[in-house]
């Protein structure tokens, strides 16, 4: 591409211009293209390049993964016979993150049913049913009621659109002014996808739109309860936290009316060693070897530390790149001698530590965002209003595994020291955001042939992207409380089941031991009274039986045949326990042996 031809491009297409500093559009994308233009120069030189080819998955297999990641995988298959936690899990759903679970569920089970019958001939009565209504769908899935109460929802959520629009219509008569933007609150206590519900209608009614050249300084909402961050919960909570994140992310993006695609990428070999085309999953690994308790890479630390050395109020500091053959030396250096301990970091200067740290992004085999979510990140410049962009980040970055996640947390953070320099260094948040974003999103694995307006719309809306994750980096890392309120849920509803069978078992237990030692006492024989029956063909041979007047001999047999099931059943339990190590199972045999018994 020649930047100069790029800008006569831009020339032609008209925009409308953004009345705030940090809000963007594509006449203001000329850092954008300079560094596509440093990406092509630089990817030119290198000798190899690993493209990662994206498999389209095949109808069903898109809702059969979706499931599975959101931990509901034994409501089909061999297993959905074994579905309690499944059925505790959708017991605390709210309505659209069921409707959401619900869709998906009758996408799979259809492909299943072509799969399975090509040849069917459909009934007619099938073809001209009524369709569900959502509501029902909703009943039927789980079959409790809302964790949340309708009425009182959408009587607050209708308060915070109003205020919301209100604001954004205060701001776009002051966007001309110096007037600071006002702090917004962000709702964490009621399901995003449930407040997209109830501001879509209200908008529509109120036939009122957002103005979109202003970006509000979102704020956390003051609570005596605190604030949970990622990092807060345990392992096996912060799991249920990113299944009901997935649901919670596609329920909102359902009720928006927008497309949420997962990708797949297709297995690929990659790089073991070394430090560039290596995975960040494994580059953590050596690390936590030598140091354990290492959560970023140490290559990706120590290029930022690099740069940050330098001064972040050197300007252009990351517009400005190396001399391309000075850092393909270093690359190559690094390669061998980073891991040795050999490596000199006093021969990189600012620039080409800041060139390396971006290349090093790029060449990421499984990218910073990773392949499965890149398309919803970009997707994210799609939602309506700029609320809607944040809390689909939320929930995006929530999903993202922990070291890529952790890597993107010290990259943002990074990129926010280098904005509040903005005055010495001459790079704005904006500037920052179109910097970054053609290295962030892949730009390698989908380069720009063609200088069209689907390349501009991109461009325009990645660098949105990227700007949003920079400025509200600190609302990102928080996990919403309504979806700690429903772990919490899930929390309690096992555990007072588990209670219940710990009880049983111990009572059980208990009855057993005080059986036994009645039987084993020497005074029964002797006592007035008591007999001891003997019964060979029983893996309990004896029996003490104390004689009474209404005594039959089917009552004592009936006591053997007893104490024979409730053995077995016991020796059952127990075996099946230890066998499959599963607390549902073990539950519904321990309420089957107590009603036997």
């Amino acid at each position: 591409m020649n930047h100069g031809s790029m800008n006569s491009a831009l020339d032609k297409i008209t925009f409308n211009r953004s009345g705030s500093q940090d809000s963007l559009d594509e006449l203001s994308l000329d850092d954008y293209w300079t560094e596509v233009e440093n990406i092509k120069k630089s990817s030119d030189d290198n000798q190899e390049k690993q493209h990662v080819v994206v498999k389209e998955p095949d109808e069903g297999e898109l809702e059969e993964e979706w499931l599975k990641e959101a931990g509901l995988s034994n409501l089909f298959g061999e297993s959905s016979a074994d579905s309690q936690d499944s059925m505790v899990f959708l017991s605390t759903l709210t309505k659209t993150q069921s409707a959401a679970v619900q869709k998906r569920i009758d996408t799979f089970t259809q492909t299943l049913r072509k799969k399975n019958k090509p040849h069917q001939i459909p009934d007619v009565r099938d073809v001209f049913k009524q369709p569900t209504s959502s509501k029902d769908k909703v009943e039927d899935l789980n079959g409790f009621q809302s964790t949340e109460k309708g009425e009182a929802t959408s009587e607050e959520l209708h308060e915070k659109s109003e205020g919301l629009v209100n604001e954004n219509a205060e701001g776009a008569e002051n966007k001309d002014k110096d007037i600071p933007v006002p702090e917004t609150d962000i709702n964490l206590e009621i399901s995003f996808a449930e407040q997209a519900s109830n501001l879509r209608e209200f908008l529509t009614n109120s036939n009122e739109k957002e103005d979109d050249t202003l970006l509000p300084n979102y704020r956390l909402a003051q609570d005596k309860t605190g604030i949970t961050k990622i990092g807060d919960l345990a392992p096996q909570d912060m799991k249920k936290v990113t299944s009901l994140a997935l649901i919670e992310l596609s329920a909102l993006y359902d009720v928006l009316g927008t497309e949420l695609k997962l990708q797949r990428p297709a297995k690929i070999k990659v790089k073991e060693t070394g430090v560039f085309q290596v995975p960040l999953s494994i580059l953590l690994e050596l690390d936590q070897r030598k140091y354990p308790g290492t959560k970023v890479p140490l290559i990706f630390q120590n290029l930022i530390e690099q740069v940050e050395k330098g001064g972040l109020e050197t300007e252009g500091v990351l517009r400005i790149p190396g001399v391309a053959a000075r850092i393909k030396s270093l690359c190559m250096e690094l390669e061998a001698k980073f891991y040795e301990g050999t490596f000199n970091w006093d021969s990189v200067k600012q620039h080409d530590a800041a060139s390396i740290l971006k290349f090093f992004i790029r060449e990421l085999p499984i990218p910073l965002l990773t392949m499965k979510y890149m398309k919803a990140f970009h997707s994210v410049q799609y939602l309506p209003s700029k609320k809607h962009r944040l809390q689909a980040l939320n929930l995006l970055v929530i999903l993202l595994p922990d070291v890529h996640r952790d890597a993107l947390k010290a990259l943002l953070e990074f990129l926010q020291r280098i904005v509040d320099h903005r005055e010495q260094n001459k790079m704005t948040l904006k500037n920052i955001a179109m910097i970054m974003a053609p290295n962030l999103f892949s730009f390698h694995t989908s380069p720009f042939k063609v200088l069209d307006q689907d390349a501009l719309t991109s461009a325009a809306r990645t660098a949105s992207v990227m700007l949003f994750m920079i400025k509200y980096q600190k609302l990102l890392w928080t996990i919403p409380k309504f979806l700690v309120a429903q772990v919490r849920q899930q929390n309690q509803k096992k555990s007072s089941k588990e209670r219940a069978m710990k009880k049983l078992l111990k009572r059980m237990a208990y009855d057993r031991e005080k059986s036994e030692k009645t039987e084993k006492s020497p005074d029964n024989d002797s006592s007035p009274g008591f007999i001891r029956v003997q019964a060979p063909q029983f893996s309990k041979v004896s029996m003490a039986v104390q004689l009474t007047e209404d005594l039959k001999a089917g009552d004592i047999l009936a006591r053997f045949l007893n104490q024979e099931r409730y053995g077995l059943l016991f020796f059952l339990l127990l075996l099946y326990f230890i066998k499959r190590n599963n607390m549902n199972a073990l539950e519904s045999l321990a309420f089957f042996l107590a009603d036997s018994c």
